[in-house]
């Protein structure tokens, strides 16, 4: 394909099947981004990603856990061929073409009968790129492009550190300037499931990007390993960003993470995210304080059941408050929480609310009182990622949309 030979269009996906064979972390790049689009997404893979699981979980996509057949490009309007084997992705390619689906090849560009573009925003702006020259020269445009509209990345970030990024609750339009400025320029980036997956994409072509995800009760990447990777490939002097959800320093583990690479002697910056603890009622119309209802917030974690061991939380200080308690962790230990605060005298009428999935298509809000507030998250299958928000606050309904 000579250069000069691609038109660039738009495509509108909204409702349209668009199939992914595929479910690495390419895959996990670019799925986030048609889901946002509305697109119907099947992704086709024996196995994902965890953040593509989550994905799936939440029913933003549909998986099926095995390898692409013909009749699976039925009805498709575009394909992806993300796989690691290029006979695969050729066979993808070949059956689209001769389908007339427009195909993406992510490891032979030249293979596919379109291209994805190196994407940026600056405002309201999209930005794509795409070059002969292959995806590096087109992300370097790409920034170049972006920073003359006035979001460029964070030239000044430098190598050999680590940046802790919090990525707030879940939307990509809650991750701070800086913050996006940060992954524009990294070397590498080691995130986590709750990190907006959609991010992922403004990161260079050339980074690394490795996931260390802990599920719940499932995989999970040892603190101590993370802290390895951090340290080896600050070492090596690359650009280094710990990507998670919220604030690093709320429930985090970056105040451990921070504390690891100044005793290897590799500086730490730190970019502020949006806690959950805050934005996750808000985004539900639940303020965690309110002229006349509250006049604080607590916020405590209940992935530690109380009266376990290793609990520190007291519960029944809590009760007495009168202010708004906030709960991250807790959706697993909810009735033993509840429990524990009516048995030290909180009134079971006490209103409460479970915001699972904050700032995401899946949102959903439970309310209710604290007397029957597990039963009722209980009842409509809450799993985590979810906030518990305890107090008076808990009753109103602002109306937001």
């Amino acid at each position: 394909m000579r250069s000069g030979e691609v038109y660039l269009s738009g495509l509108v996906l909204a409702g349209r099947l668009v199939v992914v064979a595929g479910g690495g972390r390419v895959a996990e790049r670019r799925v986030p981004e048609l889901v946002v689009a509305g697109a119907r997404v099947h992704v086709i893979a024996p196995q994902l990603t965890p953040g593509l699981h989550k994905l799936a979980d939440d029913e933003a996509i549909v998986w099926m856990a095995r390898r692409v057949t013909t009749a699976d490009l039925d009805g498709a309007w575009f394909v992806l061929a993300l796989t690691d084997d290029p006979e695969a992705n050729a066979a993808v390619a070949a059956q689209a073409e001769r389908q007339r689906i427009f195909c993406v090849r992510a490891d032979a560009a030249e293979g596919g009968s379109a291209w994805t573009p190196a994407t940026g925003r600056a405002g309201d702006l999209r930005v794509g790129v795409v070059t002969t020259a292959g995806p590096l020269a087109a992300s370097r445009a790409r920034d170049v492009a972006v920073s003359a509209l006035g979001n460029d990345p964070d030239r000044d970030a430098p190598a050999g550190w680590v940046t802790l990024v919090g990525g707030g609750p879940g939307d990509e339009g809650l991750v701070t300037v800086a913050g996006m400025r940060a992954m524009r320029a990294a070397d590498v980036v080691l995130f986590d499931r709750l990190a907006p997956a959609a991010c992922l994409e403004k990161a260079p072509a050339h980074a690394e990007l490795i996931d260390v995800g802990k599920v719940p009760r499932g995989e999970f990447t040892p603190q101590e390993a993370i802290n390895a990777l951090l340290i080896d490939r600050a070492r090596a002097g690359l650009r280094v960003v710990r990507f998670k959800g919220g604030d690093s320093f709320v429930f985090g583990r970056g105040g451990e993470e921070a504390a690891a690479c100044a005793e290897a002697g590799v500086p730490v910056r730190v970019v502020p995210g949006v806690s959950s603890a805050v934005a996750g009622p808000a985004l539900a119309g639940i303020p965690v304080t309110h002229r006349g209802l509250a006049q604080g917030f607590s916020v405590v974690s209940g992935h530690v059941a109380p009266g376990d061991p290793r609990s520190e939380v007291d519960w029944a200080a809590l009760a007495g408050t009168r202010t708004t308690i906030v709960v991250l962790m807790g959706v697993a230990n909810l009735d033993s929480i509840c429990r524990a605060l009516l048995d030290a005298g909180l009134d079971p009428e006490t209103p409460a609310a479970v915001v699972a999935d904050a700032g995401s298509e899946s949102m959903r809000v439970v309310r209710g009182h604290v007397g029957g507030i597990a039963a009722a998250a209980a009842r409509a299958r809450i799993g985590a990622p979810a906030i518990t928000v305890i107090g008076r606050v808990a009753s109103l309904d602002l109306g937001l949309r």
